[in-house]
Parts: C-alpha cells; sequence; structure tokens
C-alpha cells in the first residue's frame, strides 16, 4: 500500500517582501492577472466585433469593472461577513477597518454584485445594451475566480473542512496555528515550551494566565503563533519537525473553487457563446449566474463556515447566497427570453 502523507502547507503570501507586513502579494498579483486577461480578451473579442462595445471602449469597460469588483467585493465582506467592521476605528492607518484591504476580506458575491452596477453604469455612459455589457463581464470572470482562488490557497484563508491525512489532496495548514490556535491547543504541545526557551512551570502559567483572560498572556501566545507560522513558511525544520504532527489534514477546498469557478465554469460560458452563440443578450449573464450559483454550493460543501456565521438549515451563508444567485439567474433568463427583440453578440451600435 502507498503511504500517502497530507502536504503541509509552506506557501509565502509574499511574491515579494520588502519588510514585514509591506511587500508585493500574491494576491494583489493574482487581481492584476485577472484584470490583465479581461482587457486582452475583451480587445480581442471588440476586435473582431463579437461584443456591444468597440476597442476604444474596452479601457473604460475594464476601469468601471475594477472599481465594481475592488468595490464590491469589500463592502460585500463587510456587509455580509463583518458589519462590526463599519464602526471600528484604530489608530492606525487606514484608520478604519472598512478600508484596512491589507488585512484582508473580499467577497465574491459581493464583487458580482458590485460588476453588475459597474456594468450599468457603463452601459448607460457608453450607450450599449446593459445585458449584453454584462455577458462580457461574465464571460472573462472565471480568469479572475480562477486567479482569486489560487491566491485564497497560497494565503491558506478560506481553509477545507478536516480529512484524513492519507486522502491524496489533504494539506496542512500552519496559519490555524496563528488565526485559530487557542490555550486548549497550545496545552497539547508541551514541546513548544522549550522551542521558545520557557521553563515547564513558566509554560504552564502563561497558558492558565491566557486562560484566565489576560492580555499581555493572550498576546505572547498570539506572538508565538506567528512565530511558528514564520517559520513554517521560511523552512525551519526545527519548527516543522515540532508543528506538523500537531496540524490538521484538511481539504484544499480552494483549489476545489478554483477548477470549479475557473475551468468548469469558463469552459460551460464559453461554449455558450462561442458554439451557441445566443442570439439574445443577458443569456450567457443568466447562466453565470445559475451555473456559479450550484457549483458554489456544492463546493463550499468542503469549506470551513465562516467564524461566527452558523449554518442555517445545513446551509452556510455562502451557499444561502449562491441560492439567491441561481434564482436571480432564472429571472435573467425568464426575462431575456420575453425581451421584443433579440440581438446577436454584437449588436449594430457597437462601434457607433
Amino acid at each position: 500500500m502507498l503511504d500517502l502523507a497530507a502536504y503541509l502547507h509552506r506557501l509565502d503570501p509574499f511574491a515579494w517582501r520588502l519588510s514585514g507586513d509591506l511587500g508585493i502579494r500574491w494576491y494583489g498579483l493574482a487581481y492584476a492577472a485577472g484584470f490583465v486577461c479581461l482587457y486582452l480578451f475583451a480587445r480581442h473579442l471588440a476586435r473582431r466585433g463579437r461584443i456591444v462595445m468597440n476597442e476604444a471602449q474596452v479601457g473604460d469597460f475594464v476601469m468601471y469593472a475594477i472599481a465594481g469588483t475592488l468595490i464590491g467585493g469589500r463592502l460585500g465582506w463587510v456587509l455580509f461577513y463583518s458589519p462590526s467592521a463599519l464602526w471600528t476605528f484604530t489608530a492606525d492607518l487606514p484608520w478604519w477597518e472598512v478600508l484596512a484591504i491589507n488585512r484582508g476580506g473580499m467577497a465574491s458575491h459581493g464583487g458580482m454584485i458590485g460588476i453588475v452596477i459597474a456594468m450599468w453604469l457603463f452601459s448607460r455612459r457608453g450607450r450599449l445594451d446593459p445585458l449584453g455589457v454584462l455577458d462580457v463581464a461574465v464571460l472573462l470572470a472565471p480568469f479572475g475566480l480562477f486567479f482569486g482562488r489560487l491566491a485564497n490557497f497560497v494565503n491558506g484563508e478560506l481553509r477545507g473542512q478536516p480529512c484524513g491525512p492519507s486522502f491524496p489532496f489533504a494539506v496542512k495548514f500552519p496559519q490555524e496555528i496563528a488565526e485559530d490556535w487557542g490555550v486548549e491547543q497550545f496545552r497539547a504541545a508541551p514541546q513548544l515550551a522549550r522551542h521558545f526557551n520557557l521553563p515547564t512551570l513558566r509554560w504552564e502559567e502563561l497558558l492558565a494566565r491566557a486562560e484566565t483572560g489576560s492580555r499581555e498572556a493572550r498576546a505572547q501566545l498570539d506572538q508565538f503563533g506567528r512565530d511558528l507560522l514564520t517559520g513554517v513558511q521560511a523552512g525551519n525544520d526545527e519548527v516543522i519537525r515540532l508543528v506538523e504532527p500537531l496540524l490538521i489534514a484538511r481539504h484544499p477546498s480552494q483549489l476545489y473553487q478554483a477548477f470549479a469557478e475557473g475551468i468548469v465554469l469558463g469552459a460551460v460560458l464559453a461554449f455558450i457563446f462561442f458554439i451557441i452563440r445566443p442570439a439574445r443578450h443577458g443569456v450567457v449573464g443568466a447562466w453565470f449566474l445559475i451555473i456559479y450559483g450550484i457549483l458554489r454550493i456544492i463546493t463550499e460543501v468542503w469549506r470551513l463556515p465562516d467564524e461566527g456565521i452558523e449554518r442555517v438549515m445545513g446551509l452556510s451563508r455562502g451557499q444561502w447566497l449562491s441560492v439567491v444567485m441561481v434564482a436571480a439567474g432564472g429571472g435573467v433568463l425568464w426575462y431575456v427570453r420575453r425581451r421584443p427583440t433579440a440581438v446577436g453578440p454584437a449588436s449594430p451600435t457597437a462601434s457607433q
């Protein structure tokens, strides 16, 4: 029998670290790659008259898409998952938690709402069919979704449900030490006392103080967690030897969603747009909502629910939002099929 062991996640979220938390992150590069693909493919389609906009309009189209994605994604995370950010202020830049995108927090459902609003504004400015513009945006959205999910994996965020360590795709994420470990987990790892040069009695005293609510002791444990995470990412053999047996093997749900939302969704939308060639604008957009929603509902089965948000009727917050997307997609499909006029992929006014 082949003895399989879970992969230990050792990826650094920084592509280029200047110092501390300052540098170029893979997450930012993922967004940039998605928008570059959006621009290049939209320009390619515009040159061939396959979409409602001409080549000169593509640059503005991409700028609206960027604004809609970033603003909608951030506000969606605040409203759907962390409303307390609205009234959380700090003494450090950027002062208001809503603006603290350096600490993460983007919601894909919010980004999609932002995209819809941005495309409507762009279509009004260019006097284009809003549904035709939205078709272009969703046709190319899988590029950004794919790169974004890969960045989620690199960051070790949106982690999956536990699985057996011998599962072929099992991954151990050291980020759970810095983000999820409490006194109970540290107490189960007494060997860490020696690593941090603490006598056993002082280690037990520290844990006891943290357990009784000491902020100083809790802050010290949090720092220990960050140090261990940094050690794993830096390839410190001693830290890896201590930490790896303590980590939980998990499904790499980020990669499952990258495959579903990037490759599967992209392939189906490309088939609809290029092979079926629907005669009405909005058909591609409607099927995006339906297919993405279904895929998200399925893949979230292997993903941990967001902290502090309980499942309702067995579904996570993300799954319920996806149910709404499927229903909205059905509504859009019903509407476009009853529009008085049918138009091809590119309208006669696209180059005017």
